[in-house]
C-alpha cells in the first residue's frame, strides 16, 4: 500500500511539475509575446526558437528538460526502499522513473494550467531520458542530429529520436545491459510524440511542413 501512495504522489508531482508552461512564460514576460498566437501556436521550445529566437528556444529548451530531471530524480528520492516484486524482481525504482517520465510528459502536453493544452512534449522526452540513460539519450539526440541536418524538418528528427530510443533500449535489453521495462517507458513515450507530431505528419505528407530556419505562418 505504501509504495502505491509514493507512486500516486509521484505521478501528481510530475504532471504538475510538466504542466508548467515554461514556453508560454518565458515568451510573455521575457519578449512580451503570447507564443500561443503565433508561429505553430506551441508552446515548445521549436516554436519559440522560430518565432523569438534562439535565445528563447533555447531558455524554453533547457527548462523543459530541466522539469523532467527534477521530476525523475524526485521519483527515486520519494520512492526510497519501498519494493515492488515482479516476477521476482523489485522494479521499484524502474517504475518510479518511469512513471515520472511519462507524466511529466503528460503535463507538459495537457497543461492543467493553461486548459489542458500545451506543446508536444520532445525537450521533456529527451530530460526524463537522459535522468534514465544517458547513453540512450545520446543515440536518440544523434539520431535527431542527423536527421534534421539532412532533412532540416525538426518535426522528422523529433519523431525518429523517439523511435531511435526504443530501438536503442530493445538491444539494451536483448543484451541484458538495461532491464526490459525500460521499453514499456521508450513505446509510450515514443507513441505520445508520434500523437502531439499528427498535424506534422499530415504537413510532411503534403510537402508544407517548415523546415528549419523557415518561420510557420501565424496563427490567427
Amino acid at each position: 500500500m505504501i509504495v502505491i501512495i509514493k507512486l500516486l504522489a509521484i505521478a501528481l508531482i510530475a504532471y504538475f511539475l510538466g504542466a508548467i508552461p515554461f514556453g508560454l512564460i518565458i515568451s510573455k514576460k521575457m519578449a512580451g509575446v503570447d507564443i500561443r498566437r503565433h508561429g505553430s501556436g506551441n508552446i515548445g521550445a521549436t516554436n519559440v526558437f522560430r518565432v523569438l529566437g534562439s535565445r528563447y528556444g533555447l531558455v524554453t529548451a533547457l527548462l523543459d528538460v530541466g522539469k523532467s530531471v527534477a521530476s525523475v530524480l524526485l521519483a527515486i528520492l520519494i520512492i526510497g526502499n519501498e519494493p515492488l516484486m515482479v516476477a521476482g524482481y523489485d522494479i521499484h525504482v524502474q517504475v518510479a522513473q518511469i512513471l515520472a517520465a511519462l507524466m511529466v510528459m503528460v503535463g507538459h502536453n495537457w497543461s492543467v494550467y493553461i486548459g489542458f493544452k500545451g506543446g508536444k512534449g520532445v525537450a521533456c522526452f529527451f530530460g526524463g531520458l537522459v535522468t534514465i540513460n544517458w547513453m540512450v539519450a545520446l543515440a536518440a539526440l544523434l539520431v535527431a542530429a542527423i536527421a534534421v541536418v539532412i532533412t532540416r524538418y525538426v518535426s522528422l528528427g523529433s519523431m525518429l529520436a523517439a523511435v531511435g530510443a526504443l530501438l536503442t533500449f530493445a538491444a539494451l535489453a536483448i543484451l541484458a545491459v538495461t532491464a526490459p521495462i525500460y521499453l514499456v517507458y521508450a513505446l509510450l513515450a515514443a507513441a505520445l510524440i508520434v500523437y502531439q507530431h499528427r498535424s506534422n505528419i499530415l504537413r510532411l505528407q503534403a510537402g508544407t511542413e517548415a523546415k528549419l530556419g523557415e518561420k510557420n505562418a501565424r496563427v490567427k
